[in-house]
């Protein structure tokens, strides 16, 4: 197990003011911390306002512990979904098997929690909404004067036109908006494919792994009456899944595939998004025909690749990343907002009492085992999920059959793998 050490610290700075890009899990959760150290907080958010509606989301290990620190773990109990039931289904619709979510998870079942990111957005927002500025349907277009930067790797060379003068007296933002203004530091928790990132340290494609497959995910009507349960189809390197919250009359769907690249081509294409789904899943059974043609009439579906974003240093001068812009894990771990709520916190401890170059080394310093160990765990998710052969989902198959009849399995260690340190006082 990981314990972070915070270290004796010379002095004291004053709070710096500090804009938080992204109004997410991660960074909401960063201005709740930040704030109770005293710091001035803005968080722009490109969406005209706080995001709702989402999968739902898991929050496990240590990830629980920031919550009850925060004050808000009565909250999301309430929100908890408590899903019944995992069932598997092989390509012509025959169950596999039907299990307890937490046996496949690697989750503790009954302290776990489960809630749809939406709810836990709300929750993380009416925390801090009275206390910090938020700048809606805005987001950051450059950023011109930022001391101290170091090149990623040490072949890499910053271009200056994207990060400026290194002045030493803060970071210059503007805006989409047209806005200019000064803070003392920036963390980017802007997302998977983070604009802070590509203003600090390049293309994503630097720092993109991808994993083999591309999915989308949109909602559709409840036609096969489920509730509180997770469906999930699969032939070799295909997967689709239904998950029902509750028995309400729509279901998230899920629709991934194996694919060798990303098809960056696709990304800001619908349409072509659309056909490359029905191309892939043509001749697939079950209700896979009835998801497909949801998906061309949804007004919500999302395409993505599968794929982590790995690192070799998540802050360059007065400017940090946090959460899936630093180290997304992938939803074939499970770990993505646990991460988020933990480096938030371990950011902003970090940061107290500490210069921002010692805050940022203490946050990577006592952050990254923890992370790595749980972005590591994408191996056993994709096995279990989207087994990409004849032989690995026979395997995975088997497996399935025999977790029935065996007891509950212990919590993943790596959810666990990092012990908060005690946090500051202001």
């Amino acid at each position: 197990m990981t314990r972070t050490a915070l270290p004796g610290r010379p002095h004291t700075p004053s709070p710096e003011p500090v804009l938080i890009s992204g109004a997410g899990v991660a960074g909401l959760s960063l201005a709740h911390w930040l704030h109770r150290l005293g710091h001035p907080v803005t968080v722009v958010e490109k969406a005209p306002a706080p995001r709702s509606g989402g999968y739902p989301v898991d929050v496990r290990g240590t990830a629980l512990d920031v919550v009850e620190r925060m004050g808000l773990l009565p909250r999301l109990r309430e929100a908890h979904i408590g899903l019944r039931r995992l069932t598997f289904l092989d390509g012509d619709g025959t169950e596999v098997a039907s299990l307890p979510p937490h046996s496949v998870t690697g989750g503790a079942g009954g302290r776990d929690l489960e809630v749809r990111r939406g709810d836990l957005t709300d929750v993380l927002y009416g925390a801090v909404r009275d206390d910090v500025e938020f700048l809606f349907g805005d987001s950051i277009d450059s950023i011109d004067s930022i001391d101290s930067i170091e090149p990623v790797e040490p072949s890499d060379t910053l271009d200056p036109a994207r990060t400026g003068r290194r002045t030493g007296h803060g970071v210059d933002v503007t805006f989409r908006g047209g806005a200019r203004r000064t803070f003392g530091l920036v963390v980017g928790a802007d997302g998977t494919h983070s604009r802070t990132r590509e203003l600090l340290f390049g293309p994503e494609d630097r720092f993109h792994r991808h994993l083999g497959h591309c999915f989308a995910v949109f909602t559709m009507p409840n036609t096969l009456a489920l509730a509180d349960e997770v469906v999930l189809w699969n032939t070799p390197g295909r997967a689709a899944a239904l998950y029902a919250v509750g028995g309400g009359d729509e279901v998230h769907a899920l629709l991934a595939f194996a694919h060798p690249r990303p098809p960056r081509n696709l990304f800001g294409d619908p349409r072509a998004q659309r056909t490359l789904l029905t191309d892939v899943f043509a001749d697939a059974g079950w209700h896979v025909p009835d998801l497909l043609a949801a998906a061309r009439e949804a007004d919500d579906l999302f395409f993505d690749a599968v794929g982590q974003i790995r690192m070799p240093r998540w802050s360059s001068g007065r400017v940090a990343l946090l959460g899936d812009a630093a180290y997304a894990p992938s939803f074939l771990t499970g770990q993505g907002t646990s991460l988020a709520l933990v480096g938030a916190y371990t950011l902003a401890a970090s940061l107290a009492g500490r210069d921002h170059t010692a805050g940022f080394a203490a946050y990577e310093h006592g952050t990254r085992a923890f992370v790595t160990r749980n972005q590591d765990l994408v191996g056993e998710g994709g096995s279990t999920l989207l087994p990409p052969t004849a032989p690995a989902l026979a395997r995975r198959n088997a497996r399935l059959r025999t977790l029935g009849s065996l007891p509950s399995p212990a919590p993943h260690p790596a959810h666990t793998s990092l012990t908060l340190p005690t946090f500051p006082a202001p």
